[in-house]
């Protein structure tokens, strides 16, 4: 169930894959997010009905009209999207794998959350990272280190918005 006085956005930073980009809306759809800020070279959705690219198919494949009905917008600036939402009253916490990080059910409470994912290779840029009130990451207890950027989202936005 979703806490009713939280919000989360999502913010998902040169993301490479239109399919990963698809699987956010979706996602982010079914957990009750406010909105998805894209930034950097990260696709986006379809803004007209035809002649659509090759990423555009695909993200439109993927979130099944998630991206129709789930407030978006393209943003060139990230760090001027960054202070906005801290001036709004949002904490940041950036999903990624670091010393500083949390396990990502152990975050700090807040009522407005801006959750900034990365890159599928590269993930949260350092300096990003540093900006960041938290840096949560998921424990990995198999042979690989990392999940697919758009699962390791969907895990998490479903525990920050889980009734508590």
């Amino acid at each position: 169930m979703v806490q009713k006085n939280k919000q989360v956005v999502l913010i998902a930073h040169d993301i490479r894959s239109a399919h990963n980009v698809g699987a956010f809306f979706r996602t982010a759809d079914g957990a009750g997010v406010k909105k998805i800020f894209l930034t950097g070279y990260t696709p986006a959705p379809a803004s007209k009905k035809f002649m659509l690219t090759t990423a555009e198919k695909q993200i439109q494949k993927t979130a099944l009209g998630a991206e129709k009905v789930l407030s978006c917008e393209k943003r060139e600036s990230l760090d001027e999207l960054l202070s906005e939402l801290k001036r709004e009253g949002y904490v940041l916490y950036a999903l990624e794998q670091d010393a500083l990080s949390v396990q990502y059910d152990q975050y700090p409470e807040a009522d407005k959350i801006a959750l900034l994912v990365g890159n599928e290779v590269l993930g949260v840029p350092e300096e990003l990272l540093r900006q960041a009130d938290a840096i949560l990451e998921i424990p990995m207890r198999g042979s690989k280190n990392s999940l697919n950027v758009s699962v390791a989202t969907g895990v998490v936005l479903y525990e920050l918005l889980k009734e508590k």
